[in-house]
């Protein structure tokens, strides 16, 4: 969904009861629903979070890593549209999403920072992929740290 007209049909045919699948080139299920809500014009976006909070199931954002020993796997970020998420998404608080992704793991919501860390446990990534790949990356060099992953970041 590269443009406004792509992105209402989209959700105009959502709130219809149609299942829609789309692809945006994103990274975090917050950044997703940002760049849906910011193809609008300001005076629509209102309306738009809205409709969105209304209609959206879900978002499955995902990165490629190099796995250890040749191929690629995906750590994705799930974040499903419990009540919470719809009303911060209506009301325009989405900066505090992946809170509510982080609490609600038991739902099959996860983030990104967490997929990647268990990309590395269980040795299918290196850790210094997963960094290079890690949106919040203080975030995640303090879970390695916390965990004991080496992480040989050249200053």
């Amino acid at each position: 969904m590269r443009d406004l007209e792509t992105v209402a049909i989209a959700i105009e045919t959502a709130e219809t009861g149609h299942l829609v699948f789309g692809t945006l080139h994103t990274t975090t299920a917050v950044s997703t629903v940002d760049r849906i809500i910011d193809q609008f014009p300001a005076d629509r976006q209102s309306q738009i979070r809205v409709m969105l909070s209304e209609s959206l199931k879900g978002v499955v954002a995902q990165v490629l890593l190099k796995k250890i020993g040749g191929g690629r796997v995906a750590a994705r970020e799930i974040m499903l549209t419990a009540g919470s998420v719809a009303n911060l998404i209506r009301e325009g608080k989405t900066f505090q999403l992946p809170s509510i992704i982080q609490t609600n793991k038991k739902a099959g919501m996860n983030l990104l920072n967490d997929a990647l860390i268990e990309l590395v446990e269980k040795k299918i990534v290196d850790p210094m992929d997963a960094y290079m790949k890690a949106v919040d990356k203080a975030g995640i060099e303090a879970s390695f740290k916390t965990r004991g992953i080496k992480l040989d970041l050249k200053e």
